[in-house]
């Protein structure tokens, strides 16, 4: 039961990192963490013995094919999702302390555990809220290339993408639409890193980036509404409130394209009944059937206009004016 908890501990403290740059002594570890030398010792056996690291001499540590995941420019970002101080860490954390409380109240477990609601920690933390960015950065940079591919997004002209943090999937999609205008929306301190990343890719002239929150009046005229991963963060009313600001903004013709997990009896369905508890614990969110959604979107005044499947278990939704 402890190797979970053990390996997030190694990964916060960046022990792989620091037994790459030659801190290979349990005395050298400790100082590099500033963590006490015999219970840093007391963990890096637990680990050696589970090969997690190597321990090729009492108390001098080495990286295994697993510890390197764990090394903070390993592709996979794994050190990232495994920091027990970074965003994720802190929903696990709620997870393992919460869950019970959920399940027994239909309310959030992260409250529960921290005193406060997920986003109200983000907004009076900025280190998490740095984590948390980084993070759904590097999941739309995953999902960005299927997304881009799944669509003529050509035939728009204007495409906004709601939510859409520091505009990842928004200049893939734009690649793939030479004409096409492209709205980032998102919170003030999250959607200014748009700005950067559109001039870097020379998409600054024909892109707007807007701060603003998605229950309220959003910007006109888009022939797509883009929301990407943006539904499952949260509950019933609130998303059918994000849907309608989408429809209200839609340019004659146009539709709101919703990238997210669908429970379905497919091979996702491990994986997505697994993000369906994480979402219940932060924020009272649900991954959804395909009947949830479209109910949703229904309220919201909105009618199926077609669905593709996403190679990463996620679909790509689109919807219509009813």
């Amino acid at each position: 039961m402890f190797t979970p908890i053990a390996v997030r501990v190694a990964a916060t403290l960046r022990i792989a990192d620091h037994i790459e740059a030659g801190a290979r002594t349990r005395a050298g570890l400790a100082r590099a963490t500033s963590a006490d030398e015999s219970a840093l010792g007391r963990l890096m056996r637990f680990l050696a013995c589970r090969d997690v690291f190597t321990e090729d001499e009492p108390g001098v540590y080495g990286l295994s094919d697993t510890s390197r995941l764990l090394l903070d420019n390993h592709p996979s970002r794994m050190r990232h999702w495994l920091d027990l101080e970074g965003a994720s860490g802190r929903i696990d954390l709620a997870a393992c302390g919460g869950l019970l409380h959920a399940v027994r109240t239909g309310a959030p477990g992260y409250d529960a555990v921290f005193g406060t609601p997920f986003w109200d920690d983000l907004a009076a933390h900025p280190e998490l809220a740095e984590s948390f960015n980084d993070q759904m950065a590097a999941v739309q940079g995953r999902l960005a290339p299927e997304v881009a591919r799944a669509h003529p997004w050509h035939e728009a002209r204007r495409i906004a993408d709601i939510g859409g943090g520091t505009g990842t999937l928004l200049e893939a999609v734009l690649r793939q639409a030479p004409d096409a205008h492209g709205v980032l929306v998102d919170l003030p301190g999250t959607v200014e890193g748009g700005t950067g990343r559109f001039a870097a890719a020379g998409l600054a002239g024909r892109t707007e980036v807007v701060a603003g929150s998605f229950f309220d009046p959003l910007p006109a005229g888009a022939d797509v509404c883009l929301l990407s991963q943006i539904l499952h963060d949260w509950d019933d009313k609130e998303s059918v409130a994000i849907l309608a600001r989408c429809a209200e903004a839609l340019a004659p013709g146009g539709r709101v394209a919703v990238v997210e997990r669908v429970v379905a009896e497919d091979s996702g369905k491990r994986l997505n009944t697994e993000y369906d508890l994480r979402m219940l614990v932060f924020n009272k969110g649900r991954e959804r059937t395909l009947e949830e959604f479209t109910a949703l979107a229904a309220e919201a005044g909105l009618r199926p206009a077609g669905v593709t499947r996403l190679p990463s278990h996620h679909w790509l939704l689109f919807w219509e004016r009813a």
